[in-house]
């Protein structure tokens, strides 16, 4: 029998490019084998295991999304990215979430492609009975399915650390990537909480955004949407939140 040949190697995983990924010393890499003359392709595991490609074999436990934090120091926390923002606003959706969401989307797949890859987490609003984000119906759905390597929360109140495990996986000293919906409900609360824990936090303008409000006191009226957005953000950098711009998204997930 002739002897097994190593002809080829070939990074394929998610189907990112070779140039994408040289950097992971320790991927599973498809092998084409050429046995007696013939060719066949086969998974060949390299003696270490790569972290982030072993995780995404099976669904994410809390320590393991732990352990992700803890390795990375880097969380992409992604709050209330579910498919009743992408609504008319008519019918309760978020005006700008159509913008905000091909942001989002530009923001998470530079998290995925990062190495060493942070922990991303998609945090999702249960409403009550007869709520558009009412648990199982359409609107609680995610709008970004998560993969094996991501942990998915559910959460009740505003503040994602309040009556949640997040507080147990994400060490205080890690840097928190914050984006989604809304801004002056949960973007405003989880990012004091998890200043006041000692995190470092960041927003990027243009990845969250709210709905208009209507103003009960002082005259009555409304207040556009894109005018809460910037309240805020300016209220939490004087708290001591990072505000960066989409432009910076390319070096978010890199040592800086």
């Amino acid at each position: 029998m002739r002897p097994v040949l190593f002809e080829t190697a070939r990074v394929e995983k998610r189907g990112l490019r070779p140039s994408e990924r040289t950097d992971c010393p320790d991927l599973i890499y498809p092998i084409t084998l050429s046995v007696a003359g013939a060719l066949t392709t086969t998974p060949v595991v390299s003696p270490h295991l790569c972290a982030r490609e072993a995780w995404s074999q099976m669904a994410l436990s809390e320590q393991e999304a732990h352990n992700i934090a803890l390795a990375s120091r880097r969380v992409l926390l992604l709050l209330d990215i579910q498919q009743l923002m992408l609504l008319d606003p008519l019918e309760g959706g978020v005006p700008a979430s159509k913008r905000v969401k091909e942001n989002i989307s530009h923001i998470l797949t530079h998290a995925r492609l990062a190495y060493p890859q942070p922990l991303i987490v998609h945090v999702r609003n249960c409403g009550d009975p007869g709520d558009l984000d009412e648990p199982k119906v359409s609107g609680w759905e995610l709008i970004f399915e998560a993969e094996d390597s991501e942990l998915v929360v559910d959460k009740r109140k505003n503040n994602a650390f309040a009556g949640t495990s997040l507080g147990d996986i994400i060490p205080t000293d890690a840097e928190i990537i914050v984006a989604g919906f809304l801004t002056d409900y949960s973007i405003r609360a989880t990012c004091n909480d998890a200043l006041k824990r000692g995190n470092e936090v960041l927003i990027v303008r243009d990845s969250h955004a709210t709905h208009d409000r209507i103003e009960v006191l002082h005259g009555g009226g409304i207040t556009p949407a894109n005018c809460i957005e910037v309240e805020v953000e300016v209220e939490l950098e004087e708290a001591g939140v990072h505000i960066l711009d989409m432009k910076d998204v390319a070096g978010l997930f890199t040592n800086r």
